[in-house]
């Protein structure tokens, strides 16, 4: 298929874009998403009514364009950005993997293996920055596996001893929750929390009898124990518990941009501040831009990215028009 713009990605950034393009009149969009649905990392990583923050760590910001929230549910954000889908009529391919962007001509051939997806104009990557969730430095012994998780599950175990691994938000919010029916641990290598966002440790303080914290704790290896997982710490100790739960977030998939040419300086993508990289016309929007975390800041990056591509390369008279370019790849 031919396009004037595709989308890798349907999180938050690449439905932005998408909605941003669409009202400004570029109506050949399309947006590849390797998932059957939209907003993984939020499906998989969050449990069911799980806050979704507008002030992340932090970082209180407006809408600089038409995608906007205030902190709500998972349930009601994702029912928000299903409505972005209908109300702006945004084309998605579902499960459907893009590995590779090679350029033709004036064109992106955007590539699963040795074939051709699409053929686009303009490319928007949007894919985020937990594709690979962080596994431990240590390995994880083949007969603990199916006990050891990265993302909390939509059914919540009920009445097993739990360990929560990390020092972020998404550990605090998954011990929270699993707090509720289990008996959880909380191990975080530092001695207290630096990166807990002010909720966060409300949540924390209202659950301080549920959860024992294990701060200062360092993992040395997993061993298996019968039907459970034995953990051994640096400092000598053990302990034996029926599931353990990694959060320790995710790592901005390099392999994929440097596979397509995407420069690397101090090892984050190099963009302009607009988002567009050093191959003209492929733009990078969101965590994997930026890594913030902030769904309003991926927003944001969306709007100025195409508000970017719509004075670039549209409405330049150098430049092509919308309708011309469609043309041309017919």
């Amino acid at each position: 298929m031919k396009t004037f713009v595709s989308i890798v990605g349907a999180g938050p950034a690449g439905l932005a874009a998408a909605v941003e393009l669409k009202a400004n009149g570029i109506k050949e969009v399309v947006v590849f998403e390797k998932e059957g649905d939209i907003c993984s990392t939020i499906r998989k990583f969050y449990p069911p009514q799980k806050r979704v923050d507008k002030v992340f760590k932090g970082l209180n910001l407006n809408a600089q364009g038409i995608c906007d929230f205030e902190t709500e549910t998972k349930e009601a954000f994702l029912e928000r950005m299903r409505k972005y889908i209908k109300d702006y009529n945004i084309e998605i391919k579902f499960n459907t993997r893009v590995d590779g962007v090679e350029k033709i001509n004036d064109l992106y051939k955007l590539k699963h293996e040795n074939s051709t997806i699409a053929e686009s104009f303009i490319v928007i990557v949007a894919t985020g920055v937990f594709d690979n969730p962080k596994k431990p430095s240590y390995p994880i012994p083949e007969e603990v596996k199916n006990k050891v998780f990265f993302r909390i599950p939509k059914e919540l175990p009920k009445n097993e001893k739990i360990l929560v691994v990390g020092g972020g938000n998404s550990a605090v919010e998954t011990a929270c929750a699993l707090s509720g029916s289990c008996d959880v641990f909380l191990s975080y290598r530092r001695k207290k929390f630096f990166r807990i966002n002010e909720e966060n440790l409300k949540e924390l303080e209202k659950r301080k009898n549920k959860i024992r914290f294990l701060l200062g704790s360092d993992i040395e290896r997993l061993e298996p124990a019968a039907q459970q997982v034995k953990v051994i710490f640096k400092d000598g100790s053990e302990e034996i518990f029926s599931k353990i739960f990694y959060c320790l977030g995710g790592s901005t998939p390099k392999d994929f941009l440097k596979k397509i040419g995407i420069e690397f300086i101090n090892g984050k993508p190099k963009i302009d501040e607009f988002g567009e990289s050093n191959l003209e016309r492929i733009f990078l929007i969101g965590d994997i831009a930026t890594d913030r975390g902030s769904i309003m800041y991926a927003f944001n990056t969306a709007h100025k990215a195409v508000k970017r591509i719509v004075e670039k390369y549209i409405l330049k008279e150098d430049k092509i028009d919308t309708d011309s370019s469609i043309n041309s790849l017919s």
